[in-house]
């Protein structure tokens, strides 16, 4: 179980996926091809972890989203 200030097992696995790609860009999709839970999502955004950085003018209901120096802390 996560604690308040810290990212739940699946939130920590998707922004760990961040780290090392340009501009911390996230992904949209896991390992599985998958699409990550919004509400994942929403909950990194809304701790400061991660942020929206610009909109998919083919998919705009998807929120393309990167890590932020918060988010980088997370992992030391």
């Amino acid at each position: 179980m996560a604690v308040a200030n810290q990212p739940s097992v699946v939130q920590k696995a998707w922004l760990a996926r961040g780290l090392d790609q340009p501009g911390g860009k996230l992904p949209l999709f896991d390992e599985h091809g998958q699409r990550y839970s919004e509400r994942t999502i929403r909950a990194c955004v809304d701790k400061g972890w991660a942020e929206p950085w610009f909109d998919n003018a083919l998919k705009p209901d998807w929120l393309v989203c990167r890590l932020t120096e918060r988010g980088r802390g997370l992992f030391g």
